[in-house]
C-alpha cells in the first residue's frame, strides 16, 4: 500500500462534494479517475497531496495514511513553472539532491590533495554510493530523453519557460514530472495541449512507469490504454471498476442495472409490507402480526435508488447580421514570440483567405504558432503583413486558459459584469443552459475547475452571437457529455468557425478544411481531417518504401564494390582488432571500479584516510580513462 484515505468528505457553500471517499494505492495500480465536471475530482486530489483539508461529518474522522517517504508527483490543471529560468534549470530541478550531492563531492575531491578528516572521508563515501546508485552520471541523458519524446528541441533547452505557449509549459511540467520519477505520479488532464504523436510517446511512456498512476482523463483512448482500474466520481460517492476505460462502461451498466433490479424489487417488498401494516395494525386480532412488520421495514437494509442520468449542457451559438461573402484576407503576415532579444520568429509571409460558412480546423505541433495565429487574427499582438476582416464581420473567441476571466469573481458577477442589463434569473438561466448551478455559480472563477471555467467561456460565447468564431482548444478540460453537446452546437452553427484542437473527434465532425502548421509553414488542405490523415499515412508509407529502396540499392552497390584489395582487407582486420582491445579493456576497467566502488564501503578503507583516498584517486583515473577509450571506439566506428 502506497496511500490510502477513508472517511473523505468535502463541503463548499452547503453542498457535499465528497461523501465518505474511501481510496487505497497499491504500488504498480494504473487508476483512472473519471466523473463529469464540476464533481469533485480535482477537490479529491488536493487533499490526497495535503493541499486541502476534508471535513469531519458527525464522529467519522478522515484518514490519509502513506507509507514513509512517499514521494509523489502531482500535475495540476494549469501547472506553473518559474517563467524566468531556461528549461535546463527548470529540468535540473528534478536532479537537485543529486546535484547537491554531485558538488559537494567536487568539494571534498579539491580537498584531497590537502587531506580529510574522517568525517569528510565518510562523507564522501555515502556521497559517491547516493550519486552512483540513483545513476547521477546520465542525468543529461534523462532530461533530453523526456524532452525530446515530449516535442522539444535541442535548441530549446536554453530557451527560457516564459517564451513558450501555454501547452509547452504544461508539457514542460510533464517533463519536470517525469523526470522526478515519484512513486505515486497524480495526473490532472495530462493530455490537454499535446499533439497525437506526444500523447502516444507519454503513453508508451507511462506503460513502463514502476510507480503507480492516478490519471484525471477525458480521454478513453489514453484510459484504455493505460488504467487496470477505474474510479468514478458520481454526486459524491466514489466507485471502484476493475480493467480499463472500455471494460468500466460495460460493468457499470451491468451494475446500474442490477441495483435497479435489486432497488425495484425492494421497493414492491416495502409497498406490500407497509400496505399489510396499514390494513392491519389497528385491528386486535392482527396488531402483533402487523408489528411484526413494522420491526420488518425498521431492520430492513435500504438499497439506494440508482443515480439517473445526470442533465446535460445545452449550447446554441446564434447570431443577427450575415457578413459578406468573403469573410478575412490575410496577407504575408509574420508569427512571432517573445520580447526584445528573446524575440523569436515561428512563421513568415503566410497567407489565405476565408469564406463566410467555412469551418477551419488549425492543427500542427505544440509551439508551431496555432494560438499567435488566433492573436495576431485578433490584433492583440503586433505583426507584419494584411489582417482584414469584412464589414458587418462580430467574432465571438474562446480562449484555452480563460485569460478574460476575473480570477476573484464569481461566476454570477463575471456575467454580471460583462452584460449589467441582465436580471439574476436571465443570468442563472444561462449559467442553467451549461450546468453551471447551484451554489457553483457563487464560487470564484479562480477556483472552479478547468471544466466548469470552460462552461463559463461558452454561455458568455453564446451571448456574444458573433458569427464567426475564434475557438482555441475548446474541447479541453471537457467531459465527455459535454463534448458531445458542443460538437452538436458546432455542428448546426452555420457560420464561419476557424478553431485549434487536437481533438481527433472534433476535428472529423467540424472541420470541412485545414490549415496545417509545420516546418514553419502554413498550408491549407480542403477536405475532412480523416482524409488528410490518410493522405498523411500514405505519404509516410511511401517515405519509409523510398527509404528501403535507397538502402537496398545502397547494399547492392555495396555488394558490387564489395571486392577489396590486399591492404583494405589488412586495414580493416587491424581496426576491427583494435575495437576488440578497447572493449576488452573497458570491461576490465568497468570490472575494477565496481570492485573499487564497492572497498569504499569496506570498514578497513573508509575507516583509513590513505586507503579512502587512494580508491577515490584511481576511481576518478578509471572514470577518465572509460571516456577517453570510448571517444578512441567511436572514431573507429565512424572510420568504417
Amino acid at each position: 500500500m502506497l496511500l490510502s484515505c477513508t472517511g473523505i468528505n468535502k463541503y463548499y457553500q452547503g453542498a457535499q462534494v465528497l461523501k465518505s471517499v474511501a481510496l487505497t494505492i497499491e504500488n504498480q495500480d494504473r487508476i483512472g479517475l473519471v466523473g463529469i465536471n464540476g464533481c469533485g475530482k480535482s477537490t479529491l486530489l488536493r487533499i490526497l497531496m495535503e493541499d486541502e483539508l476534508p471535513d469531519r461529518v458527525d464522529a467519522e474522522e478522515p484518514v490519509i495514511a502513506k507509507v514513509n517517504h512517499l514521494r509523489v508527483g502531482y500535475l495540476a490543471q494549469n501547472a506553473g513553472l518559474d517563467g524566468s529560468r531556461t528549461v535546463l534549470e527548470e529540468m535540473n530541478d528534478a536532479f537537485a539532491p543529486l546535484l547537491a550531492a554531485q558538488g559537494e563531492m567536487r568539494r571534498l575531491e579539491e580537498k584531497m590533495n590537502h587531506g580529510l578528516t574522517d568525517e569528510e572521508t565518510d562523507e564522501y563515501a555515502r556521497l559517491s554510493a547516493y550519486f552512483e546508485s540513483n545513476d547521477g552520471y546520465r542525468t543529461d541523458v534523462r532530461i533530453r530523453t523526456v524532452l525530446f519524446g515530449m516535442g522539444f528541441s535541442k535548441s530549446d533547452m536554453e530557451r527560457t519557460v516564459s517564451g513558450f505557449s501555454g501547452g509547452e509549459k504544461t508539457r514542460l511540467a510533464l517533463c519536470k514530472l517525469l523526470l522526478e520519477a515519484p512513486e505515486l505520479l497524480i495526473l490532472d488532464e495530462p493530455t490537454n495541449h499535446l499533439d497525437f504523436q506526444t500523447v502516444s510517446w507519454l503513453e508508451d511512456y507511462l506503460k513502463d512507469w514502476k510507480g503507480a498512476l492516478l490519471i484525471v482523463s477525458h480521454d478513453r483512448f489514453f484510459l484504455d490504454r493505460l488504467c487496470n482500474s477505474i474510479c468514478e466520481l458520481e454526486r459524491g460517492v466514489l466507485t471502484r471498476y476493475k480493467g480499463n476505460y472500455t471494460a468500466y462502461t460495460r460493468l457499470r451498466a451491468e451494475a446500474v442495472a442490477r441495483q435497479q433490479k435489486e432497488y425495484d424489487a425492494q421497493q414492491k417488498e416495502i409497498a406490500k409490507l407497509e400496505d399489510y401494516v396499514a390494513r392491519n395494525l389497528v385491528r386486535a386480532s392482527t396488531s402483533k402480526s402487523a408489528k411484526s412488520r413494522v420491526k420488518q421495514l425498521e431492520k430492513m437494509e435500504r438499497i439506494d435508488k440508482p443515480f439517473g442520468e445526470a442533465k446535460s449542457a445545452k449550447l446554441s451559438f446564434t447570431y443577427a447580421v450575415t457578413p459578406p461573402l468573403d469573410v478575412l484576407e490575410v496577407r504575408g503576415i509574420d508569427l512571432t514570440v517573445g520580447e526584445g532579444a528573446k524575440r523569436t520568429t515561428l512563421m513568415e509571409d503566410i497567407s489565405f483567405a476565408v469564406r463566410r460558412g467555412e469551418k477551419l480546423g488549425i492543427i500542427g505541433e505544440n509551439g508551431a504558432g496555432k494560438s499567435t495565429l488566433l492573436k495576431v487574427l485578433r490584433n492583440i499582438i503586433p505583426h507584419k503583413g494584411l489582417v482584414r476582416w469584412a464589414s458587418g464581420v462580430r467574432l465571438a473567441c474562446f480562449e484555452q486558459e480563460s485569460e478574460s476571466l476575473n480570477p476573484y469573481a464569481t461566476v454570477m458577477d463575471e456575467l454580471h459584469e460583462r452584460y449589467p442589463t441582465l436580471s439574476d434569473f436571465e443570468v442563472r438561466s444561462l449559467l442553467g443552459q451549461v450546468r453551471l448551478t447551484g451554489e457553483n455559480v457563487f464560487k470564484e472563477t479562480g477556483v472552479i475547475s478547468g471544466g466548469e471555467r470552460a462552461k463559463l467561456c461558452f454561455a458568455i460565447l453564446m451571448m456574444e452571437h458573433g458569427n464567426v468564431l475564434l475557438l482555441d482548444e475548446p474541447t479541453n478540460h471537457l467531459d465527455l457529455a459535454t463534448k458531445e453537446v458542443l460538437e452538436e452546437a458546432l455542428a448546426e452553427f452555420d457560420g464561419t468557425i476557424l478553431f485549434v484542437s487536437h481533438d481527433r473527434y472534433l476535428l472529423e465532425r467540424i472541420a470541412d478544411g485545414l490549415l496545417v502548421m509545420q516546418d514553419g509553414r502554413l498550408e491549407r488542405f480542403k477536405g475532412k481531417f480523416s482524409v488528410y490523415q490518410e493522405q498523411l499515412r500514405r505519404h509516410t508509407e511511401e517515405e519509409e518504401a523510398a527509404a528501403q529502396q535507397e538502402k537496398a540499392q545502397k547494399s547492392a552497390e555495396a555488394a558490387k564494390r564489395g571486392y577489396r584489395t590486399k591492404e583494405q582487407r589488412s586495414l580493416e582486420a587491424k581496426r576491427r582488432q583494435e575495437q576488440r582491445r578497447i572493449e576488452q579493456e573497458m570491461d576490465a576497467l568497468q570490472e575494477e571500479q565496481a570492485q573499487v566502488q564497492a572497498s569504499l564501503e569496506d570498514e578497513a578503507v573508509f575507516g583509513d584516510y590513505p586507503k579512502m583516498q587512494a580508491a577515490c584517486l584511481r576511481l576518478e583515473e578509471i572514470r577518465q580513462t572509460l571516456d577517453d577509450l570510448l571517444e578512441q571506439l567511436i572514431l573507429l566506428e565512424e572510420e568504417a
